[in-house]
């Protein structure tokens, strides 16, 4: 499957090119995050202006009406302490997610927030109000990690080894271990992004 949109073609060409690509990869990526952290930002500054009217709009289990959350829940969080926990890494595994193109990483994020959701919406307890980027945490750390998997491409490969390396550490967050945090979003997050590197894997041609 080739990428779609901005970001880094198959591989190929000079050293130059495909540095040149890879750059490229990474502004785009630098400014997709930046982008939506800035978004997540905004929209605390008004739900804490509104006194946290916006958090409705989050999953809420089990019930109908909580499902449209699962579309918002992500973009939304129970404070500012809240939001920069989950900002630095998602800013981090979100960028090496990107780098190989923006079309895989829409296509990636999309399936992401809608298997955890949707798991948060089965699993949690009754009534229960889930709202982070949590899950999307976890889903570009499976996510990338499963790409170097699936793709066998020497740069995800590498990517993959490094953040499997460097944070290893969050996948307690995917066992019940404090009532207060949703483990279901972190574990069902994990699991859609590994859904989605191999969903999105690249089909090798067979001649």
């Amino acid at each position: 499957m080739s990428d779609s949109g901005t970001g880094l073609p198959p591989s190929g060409g000079s050293m130059k090119d495909r540095t040149t690509r890879l750059l490229g990869g990474a502004l785009g990526s630098a400014i997709v995050m930046i982008a939506l952290l800035s978004v997540m930002w905004a929209l605390e500054i008004i739900d804490y202006i509104d006194n946290g009217a916006l958090d409705r709009y989050g999953i809420i289990a089990h019930e109908p009406d909580g499902l449209p959350g699962i579309l918002f829940a992500p973009f939304l969080h129970a404070g500012f302490a809240h939001l920069m926990a989950n900002s630095v890494p998602l800013l981090i595994l979100g960028f090496v997610a990107a780098i190989r193109g923006l079309g895989r990483f829409a296509a990636a994020s999309l399936v992401i927030i809608l298997i955890s959701g949707a798991g948060v919406w089965l699993t949690a307890p009754p009534n229960t109000l889930t709202i982070g980027a949590s899950g999307l945490v976890f889903g570009y750390f499976g996510y990338v990690v499963a790409r170097g998997l699936f793709d066998r491409r020497t740069l995800d490969i590498v990517l993959g080894v490094i953040v499997a390396v460097l944070y290893y550490s969050i996948l307690w967050g995917a066992l019940p271990n404090d009532p207060s945090v949703s483990w279901q979003g972190h574990l069902f997050g994990l699991i859609g992004g590994v859904v989605a590197a191999w969903a999105l894997r690249r089909r090798r041609e067979v001649s």
